[in-house]
């Protein structure tokens, strides 16, 4: 193998990592408990599941697509500042991570940069083989790890929506994803989609959910 193909064969694991966050399908478990009514119309309200998000401008964003989403499937937000039949309170939040340590075999020298067994342009002797100077086929040294740390996210998003009438729960949703990424302005849309896909969905079952990547990120 030429030695730029070795260099990038190296350097794939690293490049995919760096990318991973923007080119991999987003994936995403949810979970679903509903007995909600047949879509006539009911007026709803999104509220902050979090009263420290409640009026923020970041909360409104989202509450915006959640208000999308109920209103395509027959739901009608409320206006004038009526009494809404439905409240959906929407909750969102990410972690610090967990640190990921992964280990793989790299190129690297056997005895030395230029010796023996050792380096792309080192010399070798072997039975029935000739002295030549070149690339070594045995450089790849399995006793030389290659290692990548990186940081794994995980997000969530939870809707729990409530008659106004008796404040019983007609809908309790929960999406989490992991990621390389702790952004929650691109986390929380994706958990949103995640939802709301096949919803209401099948009381009590978990569903992995995968999105196909945003190709304008």
């Amino acid at each position: 193998m030429p030695i730029l193909r070795k260099v990038l064969a190296a350097a794939a694991p690293l490049a995919l990592l760096a990318v991973s966050a923007c080119t991999q399908p987003f994936e995403a478990k949810v979970s679903r408990f509903q007995a909600l009514p047949v879509p006539e119309g009911q007026t709803f309200a999104v509220e902050a599941a979090d009263a420290r998000n409640e009026g923020g401008l970041e909360f409104a964003q989202y509450a915006g697509l959640v208000t999308q989403r109920l209103a395509a499937y027959g739901y009608r937000p409320v206006e004038g500042g009526a009494k809404p039949e439905l409240v959906v309170k929407f909750g969102y939040g990410v972690d610090q991570g967990q640190p990921k340590t992964v280990s793989r075999p790299a190129p690297g020298p056997a005895f030395g940069p230029w010796g023996g067994w050792g380096g792309p342009y080192g010399r070798r002797w072997g039975y029935g083989s000739a002295f030549y100077y070149g690339w070594d086929p045995m450089w790849y040294d399995p006793w030389y790890q290659q290692i990548n740390t990186y940081t794994v996210y995980t997000s969530h998003a939870e809707m729990v929506i409530e008659r106004t009438a008796d404040g019983k729960h007609v809908f309790e949703g929960k999406a989490r994803a992991r990621s390389l990424d702790d952004a929650l302005p691109k986390l929380v849309p994706n958990l949103v989609e995640a939802m709301f896909t096949n919803f209401p969905g099948q009381s009590g079952e978990e569903v992995r959910i995968t999105i196909a990547p945003d190709k304008k990120r």
